[in-house]
């Protein structure tokens, strides 16, 4: 992993802390530089510049993980980006449990949150924080640095990761505030309906994609958004446009994904020397070496980018009982996350991604407090391939791949069994063949979404897979303590969005809630 120095929000002042974001290798601008005409003159000060956007997916805030949190009022921890999906993509779904007391952290898979949840606020303040300092950058990088070469493709960049931001909230939100750098700094925004947002975004992505700002695939480094970013993302608007908009888009879905496959990517094959399968190097602690498949990654490192959240929450969350903390390349386990019975049961023992630790675990969840109860997790671990930890035990290495190919692959998988022209079943045995389970002579529904879940899970779809498949909230699949049952119950169908949080629509009255909250 490389090293950067940042600076973030008004150009007013550098700060100390390191973070990797791909070859962004660039120092600190100088303090004195307090205006945007003298920090934004030079390539290296666009680059550091450029580094806070994408160091708001990484961490909690500017000065570690046990620094202060850039949003004030929530814990560090439990408010980081990444952490935050993963209570709305994992917790809410069968694929995960958490069993701490951590204020309303159980509601979520009882499926009972209400509007003043203080995790749905945390990662609802993390996405527009995420806009916002999207939007700051392109508006000042529009104004200054004329001579600097690449100032339009940073510019591009910074647009991916708006995008990214603003498709989260399309999905787990729908009908949210909008903003972009046209908008007057300190006015209130507007509410955009979810289907009007679902076309800025499909314009966005198109203008980015068509456009010669931004990267071609695999172009731009490691873990850098690059027209490969922008085509997965757009893939995924394209899969959900159903959900989103009531209309159905799968040939767009389907064509997107014919170009991603022409780009370069492919399955990883472990390398010489590994002492995993292919499919577990891609999340250990130096799976930032995974070009191959990795579309997107949001880079970690255990001694420049420490936080309590990303894989390092996924890592310790998920360790307890009698696990090893040292197989896993950490100090201690925190005891939180397992899996429900129901999502184990979708493994075969021969299946080379079945990742999952059952001595002294019981299958069945009795009581969701108690670690012992379902199997815990060991897909990702702060482990190098050749076997060996990463750089510190109390902080990992390992990036999150938030955009694979393999999940390319498995929607080309899903838009030919509805219908689309693309060979979906190549696409979809060529993961199967990975996995080292046999090969399908054909495929259903059913079969898509099993396979997604297996080789997906934990890596934040599961949600979205399962509103899509009619199966979240449905009495179509049941999951033990969906709904707050032990064996599980439909719920209101209201609950296939978040509520926008009680305290942002005190602060805009032009913010309607939700149906049905």
């Amino acid at each position: 992993m490389k090293t950067i120095k940042y600076i973030l929000g008004s150009l007013a002042a550098a700060l100390s802390m390191t973070a990797c974001v791909g070859d962004l290798n660039v120092t600190p601008i100088d303090p004195n530089a307090n205006t945007a005409d003298k920090a934004l003159a030079t390539e290296a000060q666009f680059k550091s510049y450029l580094a806070s956007s994408y160091l708001g997916f990484a961490t909690s805030g500017y000065y570690g993980a046990n620094g202060a949190a850039s949003i004030s009022g929530l814990d560090g921890g439990a408010s980081q980006y990444i952490r935050g999906l993963y209570h709305l993509s994992s917790l809410t779904t069968d694929e995960a449990v958490c069993g701490w007391n951590d204020q309303t952290i159980k509601n979520f898979h009882w499926m009972n949150w209400t509007t003043d949840d203080t995790f749905i606020y945390a990662f609802y303040s993390r996405i527009f924080m995420q806009v916002s300092a999207a939007n700051e950058f392109i508006r000042e990088a529009a104004k200054y640095g004329e001579n600097v070469a690449n100032r339009n493709e940073y510019i591009a960049e910074a647009r991916v990761l708006r995008a990214i931001a603003y498709y989260h909230a399309l999905d787990n939100f729908g009908n949210v505030p909008f903003s972009d750098e046209t908008s007057i700094v300190g006015s209130v925004p507007e509410q955009i309906s979810r289907a009007d947002l679902y076309k800025w975004l499909e314009t966005e992505l198109l203008d980015l994609i068509n456009g010669s700002d931004l990267a071609a695939p695999r172009a731009n480094g490691y873990s850098r958004a690059d027209k490969g970013v922008a085509k997965f993302l757009l893939a995924k608007l394209y899969l959900n446009a159903e959900v989103f908009t009531g209309t159905a888009e799968w040939q767009k879905c389907a064509d997107v994904l014919k170009d991603l496959m022409d780009d370069g990517y492919s399955l990883h094959t472990s390398p010489n020397g590994s002492k995993f399968s292919a499919y577990q190097d891609l999340f250990l602690a130096d799976n930032d070496t995974c070009t191959d498949e990795i579309i997107f990654a949001i880079q970690q490192d255990g001694v420049n980018t420490t936080s309590y959240g990303v894989t390092n929450y996924l890592i310790f969350a998920s360790t307890g009982g009698s696990m090893d903390p040292a197989e896993l390349g950490i100090s201690s386990g925190w005891g939180g996350i397992r899996t429900t019975p129901e999502f184990y049961n979708k493994f075969s023992s021969d299946d080379a991604r079945n990742l999952f630790y059952t001595k002294g675990q019981k299958k069945d969840i009795e009581d969701i407090g108690e670690f012992t109860n379902g199997y815990a997790f060991m897909k990702y671990r702060n482990i190098k391939s050749d076997g060996n930890p990463g750089q510190e035990l109390g902080f990992v290495d390992t990036d999150f791949p938030m955009m694979r190919y393999a999940d390319v692959l498995l929607m080309a998988a899903e838009c030919q069994v509805r219908g689309a022209s693309i060979d979906g079943l190549s696409a979809y045995n060529q993961v199967r063949k990975r996995a080292g389970v046999p090969e399908a002579k054909s495929i259903v529904l059913q079969d898509v979404l099993d396979e997604r879940g297996r080789e997906l899970y934990q890596e934040c779809w599961r949600r979205n897979d399962l509103i899509r498949f009619k199966q979240f909230t449905t009495d179509a699949y049941l999951w033990q303590w969906k709904g707050n049952e032990i064996n599980g119950k439909a719920v209101d169908s209201y609950r296939d969005l978040f509520p926008i949080p009680d305290s942002d629509r005190l602060a805009n009255s032009n913010l309607k809630q939700n149906a049905g909250y």
